[in-house]
């Protein structure tokens, strides 16, 4: 199913790993700063309950 990237293989595959390598980064980031986040905002709630 690959298809024949000829002299190119390497630089294209090159670049999708790289590319993927960054997406997951985001993904990583954005969970970590989403619990933080989350955390920051139940803690505010809770101490306005108080």
């Amino acid at each position: 199913m690959i298809p024949d990237l000829g002299k190119y293989a390497s630089d294209v595959l090159s670049a999708y790993a790289v590319a993927l390598l960054l997406l997951v980064g985001l993904i990583v980031i954005s969970l970590r700063q989403s619990a933080k986040a989350r955390k920051t905002l139940e803690d505010a709630e809770r101490k306005s309950r108080k």
